[in-house]
């Protein structure tokens, strides 16, 4: 199947518009967090509904799975911990955090933006379910908003800004495939930094972030093995 994959879009019209264009052209599209811009200065409501209305014209085109990232979290829930249910608003046939689904032979599981233990505990039983149903020929697929720690896909340039909490279920499950964002620097500092590491037998991968109209993204096509990273600064090609 083929994926088109990017994250960190922060309210970028102009990106969410592109990816529009393209949608047609992929089974899926994975945006894997930061679909808002909380510090900008549009009102998070008036981004809220530009981006629900752009993201059900993706879904009518193509599968689209959006997972939340900690630019997404709009509400708290009662044990206090934030939340971004306009996620499950947007469109009834996108995925989205808590759900998972299968696209051809592989499985894709859109994991919420943890910020404390009531969150993370419905990640992990949400892991701990799909990998009861793990496919057997295709890949399994994790839209996870934050790289692990202490990867090339969480390096700034300074310091690692990664979830050590991924590093542990990744190692407990062994996916075949972790879609990332968050640290948007992460393949333009090289040599430390880049767009993809590998965790026993789980790749990983972080587009990056960049301006512009067109975002930097991959294209991830598990039927020919293959990942596809595109940004301004240059391409590469990887085996999956």
């Amino acid at each position: 199947m083929r994926y088109l994959v990017s994250s960190d879009l922060h309210y970028g019209l102009r990106q969410v518009e592109w990816i529009h264009e393209q949608a047609s052209n992929f089974d899926a599209v994975v945006l894997s967090g930061d679909h808002l811009d909380v510090l900008g200065p549009v009102d998070p409501h008036a981004q809220i509904s530009m981006i629900s209305a752009l993201y059900a014209q993706i879904a009518a085109s193509t599968t689209l799975i959006a997972n939340s990232g900690n630019h997404d979290l709009t509400e708290r829930l009662d044990h206090g911990e934030k939340t971004a249910p306009w996620l499950h608003d947007v469109e009834p046939s996108m995925t989205t955090d808590g759900s998972s689904i299968h696209i051809g032979t592989d499985l894709v599981s859109a994991c919420a933006w943890w910020e404390g233990p009531y969150t993370l505990d419905a990640v992990e039983r949400q892991l701990a379910a799909d990998a009861a149903r793990r496919p057997a020929e295709g890949a399994w697929i994790w839209a996870y908003h934050s790289p692990p720690d202490q990867s090339p896909t969480s390096w700034s340039g300074r310091r690692f800004y990664g979830d050590e909490v991924l590093n542990r279920l990744i190692t407990e499950h062994q996916p075949d495939l972790v879609l990332c964002g968050h640290v948007h620097d992460s393949p333009f500092r090289e040599p430390d930094g880049s767009f993809h590491d590998r965790i026993g037998d789980t790749l990983v991968l972080n587009a990056g972030r960049q301006p512009g109209r067109i975002p930097a993204h991959l294209i991830v096509d598990t039927r020919e093995r293959e990942v596809f990273w595109w940004s301004f600064e240059g391409d590469a090609t990887i085996a999956l």
